[in-house]
């Protein structure tokens, strides 16, 4: 069987066990597996795995190739029972970084780097700090310290294994100037009067307990402390609002991702809360998914 018709028998599978992108899942992890690229795959697709009749130096040998096979069987057979490639492969792109991922932290999406952008287009000052709340991978974070390397930027879980990965993710991209700490919310920073924020970010948890698409697709693998909340998803959402206000500086913003039709509650709790020039963003798929409010002051 050449490798296109492996792939092809792959993704065949994959569509047949309900997986939304079958041939993208199948293609990431036989790359995953060979270490090769796209390009190498869809020009050298009509070899067998390990085929060396074309003078390739850099062809495996058999049994390498007979255990790249095997490992990828392996992995197409879980991502067939639902396990999301992210985990399959310990890694996720976000906003051009390549993070590792794990089970203890939710996986990177695209409609988070709404956030990540909100925070950057307020972040016109040369230096400033920002706090991301409920870190993970730390995607938010080193997203943003990334592009703002005169900003110090620091990164808070409840999870000493999503602090220990983030910690890891920034070493490995070599992004100094963040730092990760362990601890539930606000009570993980110092008692420091002095401490405050030109910008706190959080994607906290906001799903229902009750919400039917826990039970489908990745969401099923990733750890529901990071997904659900009390009060219909709202309670996280509401602790940062109130909370928040205590740790920004004058005209310091507080911006929030949220499921899409919890823009209007957080809204109103911004405004309870005293926060000026409250609005929504809209997510690439057009839903309003971040939040933000400007605290008072110069």
């Amino acid at each position: 069987m050449t490798l296109d018709q492996l792939v092809r028998h792959a993704a065949l599978r994959l569509q047949a066990a309900g997986s939304p992108s079958p041939r993208l899942d199948a293609e990431v992890l036989w790359m995953h597996v060979t270490g090769r690229d796209r390009t190498w795959l869809y020009t050298w697709g009509d070899r067998t795995w390990g085929d060396r009749t074309r003078g390739d130096r850099t062809a495996v040998d058999s049994a390498e190739a007979r255990w790249q096979q095997a490992r990828f069987d392996a992995l197409i057979a879980a991502r067939a029972q639902g396990m999301p490639v992210a985990y399959l492969t310990g890694e996720r792109e976000f906003h051009g970084l390549a993070l590792a991922t794990s089970p203890e932290t939710l996986i990177p999406r695209p409609d988070t780097e709404t956030l990540v952008e909100a925070a950057l287009e307020r972040a016109t000052a040369a230096s400033g700090r920002l706090l991301d709340m409920g870190t993970g991978t730390g995607a938010i974070a080193l997203a943003f310290a990334g592009e703002r390397p005169g900003w110090q930027v620091d990164g808070v879980d409840i999870g000493p294994e999503a602090v220990a990965l983030a910690r890891d993710n920034a070493a490995r991209l070599e992004i100094g100037n963040v730092s990760f700490v362990h601890g539930d919310w606000f009570s993980a920073l110092a008692d420091d009067p002095l401490l405050a924020f030109d910008l706190i970010v959080a994607n906290p948890p906001y799903i229902d307990a009750a919400d039917p698409h826990l039970r489908q697709g990745d969401v099923r693998f990733e750890p529901r402390s990071a997904l659900v909340a009390a009060e219909a998803g709202l309670a996280d959402l509401r602790h940062l609002v109130d909370r928040a206000g205590g740790y920004l500086t004058p005209g310091g913003w507080l911006a929030l991702e949220h499921g899409h039709t919890q823009a209007r509650a957080v809204r109103d709790m911004l405004d309870q809360a005293g926060y000026a020039r409250v609005a929504s963003l809209r997510d690439l798929g057009g839903h309003e998914r971040v939040t933000l409010g400007r605290q008072p002051g110069d």
